[in-house]
């Protein structure tokens, strides 16, 4: 396992690349309406990244064909946009987009309602982001892998949530995806002790019933075993001698 520690230079460009994929997010929350496709989706985000003079992160990464994962209802990850995919009142939509910025990378996830939803399934998006937030307070110099992967299990889990465990976070930097991998969930080993100049992409992925997913025909979209909810939270996130630094936020 290599996992590199960034310069200040590359710091400053993750940063950057990090506020151009929060604004991206921002505006993307705001287009969401009932009636939309997902594709729409997609063409609004890859727009507003080139606008930055960026270029999407995922377009063409080992084949996947859009700028923004697209995930809805009970699709975890890597849903694929598609204009006969209607949004409707009542779903939750997962967007999952990165940027790159002079080379590097920032990737950061959310998931949001349309219009009204399910009291559950409001429950469930805001638990899966908590549980991130529960997660880095660990991100700190001296702590272990294991104490972030352990703090967001166990938060997801205390309110009966399943942690995905097929899908991982991992680091990023030059590379979209760069050791070390970030599980969600404890393991027995301590994992690597973390150190300030870490760039990592934290993104627990947590279902309203079993933690077993499965892949559909397209070889791309993840979707809960038993067909409910799923929802994604992740940033960027730069480790430092104290408190961790957000960088897609």
């Amino acid at each position: 396992m290599s996992v590199t520690i960034k310069s200040e230079r590359e710091i400053g460009l993750m940063r950057e690349a990090g506020k151009i994929l929060a604004k991206t997010h921002e505006e993307l929350a705001k287009a969401l309406k009932p009636g939309m496709s997902t594709w729409d989706i997609d063409q609004i985000g890859e727009e507003i990244i080139h606008s930055y003079g960026c270029i999407p992160s995922f377009k063409n990464y080992h084949g996947y064909p859009a700028s923004i994962c697209v995930s809805v209802n009970e699709e975890v990850v890597h849903g694929i946009p598609d204009k006969k995919r209607i949004l409707k009142e009542g779903d939750i939509v997962s967007l999952d987009a990165g940027v790159i910025y002079k080379g590097y990378h920032s990737d950061a996830a959310r998931t949001h309602t349309v219009g009204e939803v399910s009291p559950e399934a409001k429950k469930l998006i805001e638990v899966t982001k908590q549980s991130f937030f529960e997660g880095i307070k660990f991100a700190k110099e001296g702590y272990h892998l294991n104490d972030i992967s352990r703090a967001v299990g166990r938060y997801a889990e205390s309110f009966g949530y399943g942690v995905v465990r097929d899908l991982v976070g991992h680091g990023i930097g030059k590379n979209l995806h760069e050791d070390p991998e970030i599980p969600n969930f404890s393991k027995k080993r301590r994992g690597i002790q973390l150190q300030a100049g870490m760039t990592l992409a934290i993104e627990p992925m947590i279902n309203q019933g079993t933690w077993k997913v499965v892949w559909l025909d397209d070889d791309w979209t993840v979707v809960t075993l038993d067909r409910k909810l799923s929802a994604h939270y992740e940033n960027t996130v730069l480790i430092t001698k104290g408190e961790p630094e957000i960088l897609s936020i």
